[in-house]
């Protein structure tokens, strides 16, 4: 059958938790190491090491050893079994790591099963656990399937892709165990659904078993608990589904208060769900190999038999090194494809980098299409210091806030990636609350590299991309009602159920994330080198700054003795004078104004090089006490000049209230020498809140304005619009003064004029510069 739905990953989850009034977290919650009970082809005892005493046994003892069971909890192993064997047992789990040995024994004395057994021991809660399994008559000897293992791992070396490593598993392991189907699967992330790689089937059963390959089985097929055991366990086996659980006594430790721990016991029996699982697709018996990849379960190798099936544990320990060559052989297919996507990716980001090396933020808009590209991503982001930068698919507001705090979680350069950006937990990135899932178009996938410690970062995004998917059965219903009751629904392709998975982006591959830690590499580097630059920049301008100070400062006051000696030599010939003639006295007059004007320029570039140099002595100021203050000043040029003060609402500023009333009384007097006639004239003072919210001050005034090509003019110093003998005069210093101190307090300072009009000079306080 099939069925065509568009459906997310969690929304199936949470369909398949209860279906047909069958409760799933049952299977979920099930403790399968925990269930009190040894498959009955074999038998187990716990002992104690520092008594040698059986603290647990199964029930088949009695048929086992001819001691019942509750006779030998108790009693010293060593009426079971021999010393030897069991120091054996003892010295070879004595170490620290949890791996079971196995070792043949001959049956003892009064054994009822008689012949060759195997003993497979491991510790476990403080017990020494030991599991014996009667040797078949026909079992192989090691040497017999050596070769055989050999020659597997060998074709298994020569595999150059995963799909080729995936197809030569299956079949290796088939040969090793004779098992009628083996399957590869490989798990869709931690908690994920499976998708069958390669399949194997045995020419018996062919006709009668439905092909698997290239099917997706949902999560619910094999819950958290069980994947956590497969990472414990390297292999699993079940000899018959219908095999009858032998219970251990007691059923409870006394020492613990809880069954006895078999999770790495190869009897363990098996979960009822499980058995029900196996039995609606035919199976009789199974055996899974854990294919591990840096400690995460990346799949498994599964077996099933159409009749029971027992395997040794010699055959079973070659199949755990079999998993163990598989696993590692995937590692280095995976490394060898991660080294060449980082060879390409290195070379595409340099060329990206190359792109933004002149200014990082000034060209990433620019070149934004170009840093989407090297992720075949839809959008991408730039966020340093605050300050967004953006190309392509836009990143909603409340996305861009989270991702920032997620950078600040991670550590620069460690790349943060998922394709299922509406699935990610909130307390891994909390932003839903914000509100803008249902308002906005958000990304399916986000990838996301931090660029520094304070929450810069660079990210990725990717639209949805729905993904088709064929499924063994339905997995938002893998419960049904069949004839004997509610049952776990069958697996085949003639349950095909095809879907469209919706809620993901295309994967990040390695590529992908090799890409983005280049490119951060190489910004780093980028940054790291302007920064460099800056900081040498800096200090150049720092000593150059000084150096000018010093200069000004030294020229200023060194040129003022000899101005003064001009100035007083033309004075005292003046007065001295008589008999002149009109010549001379004008030229002498001459002298004497020109030092003067001299003298005065210098002492305004002494004070314009003292700004540079005096810190800010900044409080919370009352904008209108130091306006007062400054009319005082300025109060009688504007009365001369019949200029009246208008004053607008003046809130309290951080600022230096003796360098706010400098730029006060040059504002004020600057508006009376150029008051315009044939008007009423006026000057306001004022302040008002700009779009951002920063606080502005407007000093505005009906004066004569100034022409559009002289308003980049008037803060430069000495800079003067009309002759020095109109207009009032003056050095021309005062509007850069003006200007330097309002920049020294972290503002800006901009006019609006217009000719016949007037000119209103704006600026703003910021945060003034922190004193080095």
């Amino acid at each position: 059958m099939t069925d065509d739905r568009w459906l997310s990953e969690r929304a199936w989850a949470a369909e398949a938790a209860v279906s047909d009034g069958f409760d799933l977290s049952e299977c979920v919650r099930e403790p399968i190491h925990l269930l009190g009970g040894v498959q009955s082809y074999g038998c187990l005892l716990a002992v104690d090491p520092a008594t040698a005493r059986v603290e647990v046994a199964a029930e088949n003892t009695g048929a086992f050893f001819g001691v019942p069971a509750k006779e030998l909890v108790g009693e010293p192993v060593s009426r079971v079994l021999s010393t030897d064997y069991y120091q054996e047992a003892l010295s070879g789990t004595a170490g620290d790591e949890e791996v079971p040995v196995a070792f043949p024994v001959v049956a003892g004395d009064g054994w009822p099963t008689g012949g060759p057994v195997d003993v497979s021991a491991h510790r476990r809660d403080g017990l020494l656990v030991l599991e014996f399994e009667p040797r078949a008559a026909d079992a192989p000897a090691f040497s017999t399937f050596y070769q055989g293992v050999r020659r597997a791992l060998a074709r298994l070396r020569a595999a150059a892709t995963v799909e080729d490593c995936c197809r030569i598993a299956a079949r290796e392991v088939r040969a090793l165990t004779g098992f009628d189907r083996v399957v590869v699967y490989r798990f869709d992330g931690d908690d994920g659904p499976g998708e069958v790689l390669a399949e194997v089937l045995a020419e018996q059963v062919a006709d009668v078993w439905e092909p698997w390959l290239g099917l997706w089985f949902p999560a619910t097929d094999i819950p958290p608990q069980a994947r956590r055991l497969y990472r414990q366990n390297w292999t699993r086996v079940i000899s018959d589904v219908d095999d009858v659980t032998v219970r251990l006594w007691p059923a409870v430790r006394p020492a613990t208060g809880a069954p006895l721990d078999l999770s790495q016991a190869a009897l363990r029996t098996v979960s009822g769900f499980h058995l029900e699982y196996l039995r609606n697709i035919g199976v009789r018996s199974s055996m899974s190999v854990s294919v591990l990849r840096e400690d995460r379960l990346w799949g498994l190798v599964a077996c099933h038999g159409a009749g029971p099936v027992r395997l040794s544990p010699e055959v079973r320990s070659a199949c755990e090194m079999f998993g163990t060559a598989f696993s590692l052989h995937l590692a280095v297919l995976e490394e060898r494809e991660r080294a060449d996507a980082l060879a390409e990716s290195g070379r595409r980001a340099a060329s990206v980098a190359r792109l933004l090396e002149h200014g990082l933020e000034d060209r990433f808009t620019e070149h934004a299409g170009s840093v989407a590209d090297l992720l075949r991503a839809d959008g991408v982001l730039l966020c340093r210091d605050d300050r967004p930068a953006a190309g392509g698919d836009p990143f909603p507001a409340g996305l861009a806030r989270a991702l920032g705090r997620r950078a600040a979680a991670l550590t620069p350069g460690e790349v943060w990636a998922t394709d299922r950006l509406a699935e990610v937990p909130a307390d891994e990135l909390a932003w839903a609350a914000d509100g803008e899932r249902d308002r906005e178009p958000v990304p399916a996938g986000v990838l996301l590299v931090p660029l520094s410690r304070s929450g810069d970062f660079l990210a990725w995004s990717r639209r949805e991309r729905p993904a088709p998917r064929q499924w063994a059965a339905d997995p938002a219903t893998p419960i049904r009602l069949g004839p004997r009751g509610e049952r776990l629904t069958p697996r085949g392709s003639s349950a095909v159920f095809r879907a469209t998975m919706r809620g993901r982006s295309l994967p990040w591959t390695a590529r992908d994330q090799a890409a983005a830690r280049e490119l951060w590499r190489l910004l780093t580097e980028l940054v790291l080198r302007h920064a460099d630059a800056v900081t040498h920049l800096n200090e150049e301008l720092r000593t150059t700054n000084q150096d000018l100070a010093s200069f000004a400062h030294a020229a200023a006051h060194d040129l003022k003795e000899p101005l003064r000696g001009i100035s007083n030599a033309a004075t005292f010939a003046l007065e001295d004078a008589t008999g002149l003639d009109p010549v001379t006295l004008r030229r002498l007059r001459t002298m004497r104004r020109l030092a003067d004007h001299m003298d005065a320029l210098l002492n305004s570039l002494l004070h314009y090089s003292r700004l540079g140099q005096a810190g800010l002595r900044v409080v919370d100021t009352d904008l209108g006490a130091v306006l007062d203050a400054a009319v005082e000043v300025a109060g009688p040029r504007l009365a001369e000049e019949r200029v009246t003060l208008r004053r607008g609402e003046l809130p309290r500023v951080p600022a230096d209230p003796d360098r706010l009333h400098e730029v006060l009384v040059n504002l004020l007097v600057n508006a009376a020498k150029y008051a315009r006639d044939g008007v009423e004239r006026w000057v306001e003072v004022s302040a008002r809140r700009d779009a951002a919210g920063e606080l502005v001050v407007v000093v505005r005034d009906n004066g004569i304005g100034i022409p559009a090509e002289q308003q980049d003019e008037v803060f430069g110093l000495f800079r003067r619009l009309h002759p020095a003998a109109e207009r009032g005069g003056g050095t021309g210093v005062g509007l850069a003064v003006v200007k330097r101190i309002v920049e020294r307090h972290g503002g800006r300072m901009w006019l609006e004029s217009e000719p016949g009009v007037g000119t209103a000079f704006l600026f703003t306080l910021g945060a003034p510069p922190a004193v080095r």
